[in-house]
């Protein structure tokens, strides 16, 4: 079930009214959070429910019998196996196909006709996000960090429908404590859900959806019928895109949320005005980067150790993060991309300085060009447009709507943070009326800008 889909709309506001109504009665309210949750996620697939029960059900009994454990070698144990389970579920679901691929294609080469047999096997949707979800429970209650939990909390923490799907990736210890009491629809952030909604929305619709249409996906798909000019602006556009498309879920997502009387961590800080690697990624997907960094980086030992472990340790970091997003090489290729970069950042740090605009240009254009294999359908493709970027030729497909889309989401960024937030907190105190009058003529403007096919999926559903 999409967001911005008339499905959504009768789901939420019915189930919003009755949790509203349902929220001062815990008892009640937690079986219906879990229920609506799980019918949300049927509307894709019924069969995914029983994975994600099978997933609840399996870190719930490694978190029990590691609070259980008497010492810490058997907890260790038992939360490796758990974690194991947890990685094995992600490995067959979305890594097998492409493992399997590439194995028969090293044993072709070598003449041993020994196939592994390529099965068709549907990828559950949010699968990445629930699994390390889970995996953050079990771990944090191994640390100390987070209390066995109540199965039914558990159930409806990795199944909350508003970051079910596509994030953001909310640690155990930031979500479960929020179920301890019961909710107050007078505690609500009505103003600040209903503004993130409808930003959200926009971003996603109006400005995303127009690029992916209009730029992106004629020039991905046949990089040869087009030259530099067209093939610059589907760069950029792109940058522009997977932003809008990402950070409008997450917005969506947060507004979902406060409506519904829960707090998420935010996920997006205007990444593209980052003046170094470490700044962008403490900007960009802050929930995927600050897990990577303590379920990752830190275990592999972090910046101890000598400046030459630290630098193993980003790139191994980085690569399995271009891994988690997919099993394709482009994903791996864009998480080395990025891994080179911090590494690059850590070695001359202190060592070389550069005027603030210049290491802008430098990071900004990187990241845009580690987009490409990151988009593209595979390195051929990617490839052919990297050439095509210094092919001289006419631009076809630039309009005022895309290039003045491009330039606000990238020029907005850049804008200093104040102006901005007095005007989100003025429309955030404006009265209900005001709120949903708003919300409604947003709505229906976002809705005249969709095309007859409606509104694709977002981007990292299929993450």
């Amino acid at each position: 079930m999409v967001f911005p889909s008339v499905e959504f709309a009768v789901f939420f506001p019915f189930v919003l009214g009755l949790s509203w109504l349902l929220m001062p009665r815990p008892r009640v309210w937690k079986p219906f959070a879990l229920a609506a949750s799980y019918l949300f996620y049927a509307a894709a697939d019924p069969r995914f429910c029983l994975l994600i029960a099978g997933v609840t059900l399996a870190n719930q009994l490694g978190a029990v019998l590691v609070s259980r454990a008497g010492d810490e070698r058997r907890q260790r144990w038992i939360v490796g196996i758990t974690v194991a389970v947890d990685l094995l579920v992600l490995a067959v679901f979305k890594y097998y196909g492409f493992f399997a691929e590439e194995v028969n294609g090293v044993l072709g080469t070598v003449g041993l006709d020994f196939p592994l047999p390529l099965l068709t096997i549907a990828l559950p949707v949010g699968l990445s996000f629930f699994t390390f979800q889970a995996i953050s429970y079990t771990v944090d209650v191994k640390r100390g960090l987070c209390e066995v939990a109540p199965t039914l909390d558990l159930a409806i923490y990795l199944s909350f429908f508003p970051h079910l799907v596509a994030g953001p990736i909310v640690r155990a210890r930031e979500f479960l404590p929020q179920l301890a009491s019961p909710r107050d629809p007078r505690d609500v952030a009505v103003g600040a859900g209903v503004l993130l909604i409808a930003v959200g929305l926009v971003k996603k619709v109006a400005i995303a959806d127009l690029l992916a249409r209009e730029v992106v996906d004629p020039v991905f798909a046949v990089p040869q019928a087009y030259a530099a000019p067209d093939v610059w602006l589907a760069t950029y556009a792109y940058a522009a895109q997977i932003y809008c498309d990402f950070s409008g879920y997450t917005d969506i997502a947060i507004g979902l949320a406060l409506l519904m009387g829960f707090v998420f961590p935010q996920n997006f800080r205007r990444p593209y005005r980052a003046t170094s690697f470490r700044d962008f990624w403490r900007r960009w997907h802050i929930t995927l980067s600050r897990y990577l960094r303590d379920f990752l980086y830190i275990p592999l030992g972090g910046n101890r150790g000598g400046r030459w472990r630290t630098y193993r340790n980003l790139l191994i970091t980085m690569v399995l993060g271009g891994l988690w997003h997919g099993a394709a090489w482009g994903f791996v290729l864009w998480g080395f991309i990025h891994g080179a970069a911090l590494v690059a950042d850590h070695a001359l740090r202190g060592r070389v300085r550069a005027p603030s605009w210049l290491g802008w240009l430098v990071v900004f254009h990187v990241v845009v060009l580690a987009w490409i294999p990151f988009r593209a359908p595979d390195l051929g493709v990617a490839w052919a447009l990297v050439e095509r970027l210094v092919v001289a030729g006419d631009s076809t497909l630039w309009s005022p709507a895309v290039v003045l889309a491009v330039a606000g989401v990238i020029g907005l960024q850049l804008v200093p943070e104040r102006p901005l937030d007095a005007v989100r907190l003025r429309l955030e105190a404006a009265p209900p009326a005001g709120l949903a009058v708003g919300l409604a003529v947003t709505i229906f403007l976002v809705a005249s800008t969709i095309p007859g096919q409606g509104v694709p999926p977002f981007i990292y559903f299929q993450f």
